[in-house]
């Protein structure tokens, strides 16, 4: 249930900040709507990264958002990174600017910071004018950025037990990580997925998501083994990121750069390929479904390798490495597909581990913070 107030001040105002993959903005974009649902009148603003998803998907959500020009440190030291990371003392100085300038224009009770390149200069700007801010930590390893934002923070709401090691315990809350409205409201029935992908109920199905940019790992792992997967007479939902492909769809295969429809995906499938980000895990755990994980080796602090290992340590989950996967991935799939026993064990354990109240617990923090202020 979400907290109810009454206007204390002419308008409530929220900044949430944070983008860069569907990971972060997908839970921004949930939090947003729960804030709406309980505060109608609020004034929303996103503020994201020029150049990345965020800029486009938040405004098809209804929103309104700005962007700032920042990038992240490059850690492949190819000739174009080693540039990129030359500009960028350069351009925090800039995003610092005029991080400041945008709060200060909005005048918001609360900042949120979701993670992501924005997220850093928006709550430092907000911190140091005396602005309440709230941080949602979605993996189960905090990064440098959130940790020394969690020193003036005023919540940082998380997603896995055992996150004292990174943020000071008194202002920890476990809320899960919010997920798409979709996934919690549809009821998840096979036929009605497959009717949608124009697929066979009465063929198992794999569904593979590399994330909301692909996967190149896992692309260059099934397209090794795609052979096998036809053979075998199972089926394949597959989001392959902008990554071209040697063939294209066939009988039982079904491929899309990204899938608007995930909640119909899930429903299809009978198992699922993915990588260890956090928003994938929270709608794994919501869904039920039994799943390999392939943790990206390509991340802070080799963090979804812990996401992973969180579910994996729990039966919940298999685990295969990236470096694994070209070799290991198909083979891997085809006997978990078949091995109901599996199945079912993984299924039953990984739905324990679902919050689908997470949006909400958050908003109410939120809220929380403008009673306060």
């Amino acid at each position: 249930m979400i907290l109810k107030i009454w206007n204390q001040v002419n308008t409530i105002k929220i900044i949430i900040s944070g983008g860069g993959t569907g990971g972060h903005i997908f839970p921004a974009i949930a939090i947003a709507n729960s804030l709406k649902a309980a505060l109608p009148d609020v004034e929303i603003l996103f503020v994201g990264a020029n150049g990345r998803m965020e800029m486009e998907k938040v405004p098809q959500a209804g929103y309104q958002i700005v962007g700032l020009n920042i990038a992240g440190i490059q850690r492949s030291l190819s000739l174009p990174n080693i540039i990129k990371n030359l500009k960028f003392p350069f351009k925090l100085i800039g995003s610092l600017r005029d991080a400041y300038k945008i709060v200060k224009d909005f005048k918001p009770q609360v900042v949120i910071g979701v993670g992501g390149y924005a997220s850093g200069p928006v709550l430092w700007a907000a911190q140091n004018m005396g602005i309440p801010t709230l941080i949602q930590e979605q993996n189960s390893y905090a990064g440098v950025t959130n940790k020394l934002l969690a020193r003036r923070a005023k919540k940082i709401c998380v997603a896995y037990d055992g996150m004292e090691k990174y943020f000071p315990h008194e202002k920890i809350i476990v809320t899960g990580n919010p997920v798409r409205k979709d996934i919690l409201d549809t009821n998840l029935v096979k036929l009605a997925g497959c009717t949608f992908f124009k697929l066979d109920p009465n063929k198992k199905t794999i569904l593979v998501i590399g994330g909301s940019l692909g996967a190149r790992t896992i692309n260059q792992a099934i397209e090794a083994g795609i052979d096998k997967i036809k053979q075998s007479g199972f089926q394949l939902i597959w989001q392959t990121g902008k990554t071209p492909l040697s063939f294209g769809e066939g009988l039982g295969v079904r491929l899309y750069p990204f899938i608007k429809e995930m909640h119909w995906a899930y429903a299809c499938a009978d198992i699922v390929i993915s990588r260890a980000g956090a928003l994938s895990i929270s709608e794994l755990c919501l869904v039920g479904k039994p799943a390999i994980l392939v943790p990206s080796p390509n991340v802070s602090e080799d963090h979804q390798t812990k996401n992973a290992m969180a579910l994996v340590n729990k039966n919940a989950a298999l685990m295969i490495r990236d470096a694994d996967a070209k070799s290991l991935l198909v083979d891997k799939a085809l006997d978990l597909i078949v091995n109901l026993e599996s199945c079912n064990e993984l299924n039953a354990n990984i739905v324990q581990l679902g919050r689908p109240n997470a949006a909400n617990e958050i908003a109410n923090e939120v809220i929380k913070l403008i009673s306060k202020s």
